[in-house]
């Protein structure tokens, strides 16, 4: 028989492989189709496995619900399951205060705000990129999952931390900064088509822009954060 289930927490070929590695170790589950898109995983087996013993299989970091008859029951309460946006952006939330504090705080004597948001940009950029390079090769296969470039090029999602790393570089020593816009425009524009298509089609995967070392999940907070630098580009090209 077959029993199709959703599993939360997948965000890459890894997990996937993962997943079909640790279910194929139950004795009773003779094949597994997992459909990472959706978290669809298509289970045969030779009797009807409960959500919950199928939870004790798998790391702690997968959610398993079972669908039956367009009714998904969770595995586990939802209260221990899902946390509210706001808790799951709070490590975006605070790399961004932080880096909008420091950049503030570098022009506090000479009030300048052609210089915040340079510095700002600068600071984005480094930052974000440390966390993609934690783990390279799990950012690129989240990234390619949105970004319309690295699911067509996958190794644009390998070199994109590095070309944040050259862009911070060049906003915070102020090098070539006009080149640093019109690259920053590219590069987060297809970006944000990627997210704007996600969030539309409300598919439900995590947001790369802190690697994989947070679970961000891709929100309406990614878009807003794309948003911000593309607008602050536009108004550093303007000025």
């Amino acid at each position: 028989m077959k029993q199709t289930y959703i599993i939360d927490g997948m965000t890459c070929g890894g997990c996937k492989a993962s997943v079909k590695k640790h279910l194929l170790d139950l004795k009773e589950i003779s094949e597994v189709e997992i459909t990472l898109e959706n978290k669809e995983v298509v289970i045969t087996m030779g009797n009807p496995i409960e959500a919950s013993e199928l939870q004790k299989a798998l790391p702690s970091k997968y959610k398993v619900s079972l669908i039956e008859n367009n009714f998904v029951s969770k595995a586990l309460s939802n209260s221990e399951n899902e946390k509210s946006k706001l808790q799951q952006l709070k490590p975006l939330i605070l790399i961004l205060f932080y880096i909008t504090t420091a950049s503030v705080l570098l022009n506090y004597q000479n009030w300048d705000r052609n210089e915040i948001m340079l510095d700002f940009m600068g600071l984005f950029y480094i930052v974000f990129s440390f966390f993609k390079l934690l783990d390279l090769k799990g950012f690129s296969e989240s990234f390619k999952m949105y970004d319309p470039l690295a699911s067509r090029v996958p190794i644009y999602g390998w070199i994109y931390p590095f070309i944040e790393v050259v862009l911070g570089l060049m906003f915070l020593m102020h090098f070539g900064v006009k080149t640093a816009l019109v690259i920053t425009l590219i590069v987060l524009g297809v970006t944000t088509i990627g997210v704007t298509k996600s969030l539309l089609d409300k598919k439900s995967i995590r947001c790369a822009c802190l690697g994989t070392a947070l679970k961000l999940p891709m929100t309406e907070a990614t878009f807003i954060e794309n948003a911000v630098m593309i607008v602050m580009a536009i108004l550093l090209l303007v000025s």
